[in-house]
């Protein structure tokens, strides 16, 4: 069987909610290479195999690492934070890889925007309220496409989760309230989603500044924007579960 580097997705946080594979891939792997301090400390402590902070390394020197090793026929785990398709800077890598064929394949992991609607207890989909979820962030030092600026994809009213833009947050409620969304839209912001210090706020877009200025919240936390963030009973019900309703298990009553 052939020697495969790993990429795994440790999960936003709490070390239990790393896959299955995923802890198992961390057992037996000769090296783990994880992406510095976001990374659970108990999820790379007491491992068999060598450890390496990546936190202050360049792609090249990571790299390095990895061919080494991988040379060597040992196994190579790249640990990142959360699911590693999502900000995760993978695609880098894999080219290099491919460059030197080396055999890769990828491990998901939780994202923190699913660790944070976790901790809001909300579904981020409901019937008539809204069926799409965008992924986004504010441009800062890394721009935003053409078309995908904060207030272009406000415009379509959906849910919204915002990765890396809580220090920007003036500047980015401002774009959703241009692009269209009202100002009593429901919004929280979750710190550190599923760590033991994680913390929540919740209000509108007309609030959300002043609260999050007062909790002194400035990184590592998901904005979540939109009608399915108001807390009560939803405005309307999955059809999947009424007794009336037929699909392929089960026939509807009338």
């Amino acid at each position: 069987m052939e020697n495969r580097v790993y990429f795994v997705g440790a999960g936003p946080g709490d070390p239990e909610l790393i896959t299955i594979k995923g802890q198992r891939l961390l057992k037996d792997a000769d090296v783990v290479i994880y992406t510095g301090s976001l990374v659970p400390k108990a999820l790379i402590e007491n491992l068999p195999g060598e450890v390496i902070d990546s936190a202050g390394l360049n792609l090249d020197e990571v790299f390095a690492i990895v061919l080494n090793r991988w040379k060597s026929g040992k196994k190579v785990v790249r640990l990142h934070t959360g699911d590693p398709s999502i900000y995760g800077a993978i695609n880098e890598q894999m080219m290099l890889m491919r460059q030197e064929n080396i055999p890769f394949a990828v491990v998901p992991g939780v994202s923190s925007a699913l660790a944070a609607a976790a901790a809001l207890t909300t579904q981020l989909t409901l019937p008539e309220v809204s069926q799409t979820v965008i992924f986004t962030r504010m441009a800062g030092r890394t721009p935003m496409p053409e078309g995908e600026d904060i207030k272009s994809l406000a415009a379509h009213q959906a849910t919204m989760m915002i990765f890396l833009s809580v220090g920007m947050i003036e500047k980015l409620i401002a774009d959703l309230v241009a692009g269209g969304y009202p100002e009593n839209t429901a919004v929280a912001v979750v710190e550190k989603a599923s760590w033991p210090d994680e913390r929540k706020v919740r209000g509108t877009l007309a609030s959300i500044v002043q609260q999050v200025k007062e909790a002194k919240i400035t990184r590592t936390a998901i904005i979540a924007v939109g009608d399915v963030l108001v807390e009560g009973d939803p405005p309307a019900l999955s059809k999947l579960y009424d007794k009336t309703f037929t699909h392929g298990y089960r026939k509807g009553t009338s």
